[in-house]
Order: structure tokens, then sequence, then C-alpha cells
């Protein structure tokens, strides 16, 4: 059987959403996962809480260039001081670097706002070796400015040609990743570049790594990379960052369809914990909800 690897990024702040996540895929994953929970090592002990899962240090997928600034979320990379990194891009580095290092068949990247309501397995992210690869196309143009950017950054990252909007938007949650390509990937950016791969991106003000792994497939790659191709997340969302009350939350979750597999409801929206549970709870009883101990 295909093996799967969940990778979640996480912090402090998220710690009850990872949890209900952790949860979710205990509950509801069918067969053997691994997730690999990273997070800023003052904070391993905590989300040690989560038994199962593999806790790691954010240190662990970063170069020994890059070092964290004092009370601000950047960092800096001694390869490139300036500008110093975001934390966003680092975090999309980190990403990039621990589905690189999975010996999993199928890594899936799934953040701490993402929750599952229903059952899932592997085989639902790969037929016939091939990863499934989420591509919507025609979907971006002047409506996306920052989708724009990050189609440029990509197509330079990796040796490609201008190219003309609109775009395929390669967006997705939960997103599934073949490690063989992240490699192959990393290989062509260092290749193009001429340095580190963490060190070309990490020099970019604009970067999406789905967008990235997404023209990779596409245009570099091609068949049979891209020969699962769909434009099914599997996934509910709701990425406005504006909270949801007890309506707003019913009517979104009226809307899963009878193939989705989990929700996402941003961390950014402010949607208040205690509401998400009960009304996830109402929709989805037996993914029913409680707090840590």
């Amino acid at each position: 059987m295909p093996r799967l690897a969940i990778i979640t990024p996480s912090y402090a702040p998220d710690f009850e959403l990872c949890a209900d996540l952790h949860r979710s895929i205990q509950a509801h994953c069918v067969g053997p996962v691994q997730q690999h929970i990273i997070v800023p090592r003052r904070d391993r002990a905590r989300f040690g809480q989560l038994a199962g899962a593999l806790v790691h240090d954010v240190t662990e997928f970063l170069p020994r260039s890059m070092r964290k600034l004092p009370a601000v979320n950047g960092w800096v990379n001694l390869r490139r001081p300036f500008p110093p990194l975001r934390g966003w891009i680092t975090q999309q580095i980190v990403k990039l670097a621990a589905a690189a290092r999975s010996d999993a068949d199928v890594v899936l990247l799934v953040d701490s706002d993402i929750e599952f309501v229903r059952p899932f397995g592997v085989d639902r992210f790969i037929r016939d070796g091939t990863v499934r690869f989420y591509r919507k196309p025609r979907e971006i143009d002047a409506r996306l400015p920052r989708h724009l950017l990050w189609h440029q950054v990509a197509r330079n990252l990796l040796g490609l040609p201008p190219a003309k909007p609109p775009f395929t938007d390669y967006v997705c949650w939960p997103a599934p990743w073949d490690p063989r390509i992240v490699r192959a990937l990393l290989r062509r950016v260092e290749s193009v570049t001429g340095r580190p791969w963490a060190t070309a991106i990490g020099a970019q003000l604009h970067f999406s790594e789905e967008i990235l792994y997404g023209v990779f497939v596409d245009e570099v790659l091609g068949a049979p990379a891209n020969s699962y191709a769909t434009d099914d997340m599997l996934c509910l969302g709701y990425s406005a960052e504006a909270a949801l009350d007890e309506g707003g939350l019913a009517e979104l979750l009226d809307q899963v369809s009878p193939d989705d597999i989990a929700v996402m409801i941003s961390a950014k929206s402010g949607t208040p914990l205690p509401l998400r549970r009960a009304v996830l709870a109402a929709h989805f009883p037996a993914g029913e909800r409680r707090a840590v101990d």
C-alpha cells in the first residue's frame, strides 16, 4: 500500500486548531498515516501533547545560514541578508524541505485550520502511481494580482519564458504532493538560479510554493505527472478575514459536498473556536470536538 504523510507547520497561537486537526486525522484516516507537526523550538513541548504526531523543530528544515530575528516574525539568511525573510516565506521553505525529505508516496500539506470530517485514505490521493494534482485552468487574471506575481516568480525560478494570463490556479487545501517531484523541482531551481534553492526562494518578496509546484508539474514535467488532474479540492474552504457567526457557519457547512472530506475555516477569520467546534460537531457528529486536557 502507498504511504501517506501529513505535514503541518504550526505555532502556539494555533495549538487548539492543530489539536482539532490532529484528532480529526486520527478519527477519519483509513490506513497508516504519519503526521509531522513543525513548530518553533519553544512550542515543541506543548505540541508534544498530541500523541501519535511527530513534532519537529522548524530549524530541522532550514539551512544553517537562516537565523530567526528576535521579537518579529522574520528570519535572515546570512548568505543574502537583505531583504530579511518574512515568516510566510520561511514557512513555505519549510514545507518544501519537509516534503522533499519525506520517504512517503504522498505528502499532504494540511494547515492547522483544516479539519477532516469524513473518512479518507492515501487512495484518495494516488492513482496508478500518480499523485492527485489540483489545477483550475484560466482562473487567474488581473482580479488576482498577487497570484499573477506568484506565477511570474515561479516561471523565473524555473527558467521558463514569460507568459500572459489567464493562468491556472494550483492553490488548494489540503495540497497533495509527490515528494519525488518536489526533489526534482528543487534541483531545477538550483540549476536555473545557480544558488541553493532555499536562498533563491528566500530572496523573493512574493512567492507561492503551490504555484511553483503546479507550474513545474504542468510546464516542465507534463505527463504522466499531471495525468491525475482535478479541480476538486475535496475540501470546502472559507478564506475571508472576517469572523463567522453561528448562522454564517451553518450556512457555510450546508455547502459541503458529498465528496468533501475536509473543511477549512481560516484562522485569520477570527471565528470563535468554541463556536467553530460546536457547529462542526452539530453537522458532523462523528467528529465531535473536545478540548485538550
